[in-house]
């Protein structure tokens, strides 16, 4: 069968990574990831991943902890750091070449990021794993993911979260909700979803860019997604 997306941009949360721990780095989710990467890896798709820092910190805390709000990015963008040097480790013990790319600079742990040295990693069959957000405060990492999918060409953004897809109101907490298979970006913001972050959400919809928001602890729906079937909530138009 062929496939559906050839170069994605995976966008993780940080609190998914805790699974049932209440903070830090579950070692089973880690693992969970990793397989579903390595296993689409394996069908021939380009992938990058950019992953959250809630699990440690996030900067939008700081302030409750009398720290200054640029101050308390920088750390969360550090968090997004300890991620992805998790996940590239677990990746590796798996025998898949990757690259963490780091938008702060810190030679010894990570590259810094340079678009078209990124784009090779991913032609050549490496994953490329994104971190430190932008490098500026007041941007989030959804905001990160929607910049480097637009930067390196990325076919769309999937969005895993603990939700099958995008609904009228939180499924976990309103049992009536009603679930979207599609919905264009503009009904998204009319109806005030919560998606991404607006920022992030505007440059996906200004560069055309879809936004798949999917359940990534259903361990076959990344292959289905890449092989066509409609699994979550397609965002375009």
């Amino acid at each position: 069968m062929p496939l559906k997306y050839k170069r994605i941009l995976l966008k993780l949360s940080g609190e998914s990574l805790m699974g049932e721990k209440g903070f830090g780095i579950d070692p089973a989710m880690l693992a969970h990831y990793a397989e579903q990467i390595d296993a689409i890896r394996k069908e021939g798709v380009e992938i990058a991943v950019v992953i959250g820092g809630g699990n440690i910190f996030r900067g939008l805390q700081a302030k409750d902890a009398g720290i200054e709000r640029v101050q308390g990015d920088y750390m969360g963008m550090l968090a997004t750091v300890m991620n992805g040097m998790a996940l590239q480790s677990a990746l590796e013990q798996r025998g898949v070449y990757t690259r963490l790319i780091t938008a702060i600079k810190m030679e010894q742990i990570a590259e810094p990021y340079i678009r078209r040295r990124a784009i090779r990693h991913l032609e050549k069959g490496r994953i490329v794993i994104f971190s430190a957000g932008t490098g500026s405060p007041y941007f989030t990492t959804d905001s990160a993911a929607a910049l480097r999918a637009n930067e390196i060409n990325a076919d769309v953004i999937l969005k895993g979260t603990r939700v099958d897809g995008i609904y009228t109101a939180d499924p976990e907490k309103d049992p009536n909700a009603k679930k979207f298979d599609e919905i264009q970006f503009s009904r998204v913001i009319s109806l005030g979803l919560n998606v991404m972050d607006m920022t992030a959400f505007t440059l996906c919809q200004e560069n055309n860019l879809p936004i798949i928001v999917f359940d990534i602890n259903d361990s076959k729906n990344l292959m289905r997604i890449i092989k066509g079937e409609r699994v979550g909530t397609l965002v375009e138009g």
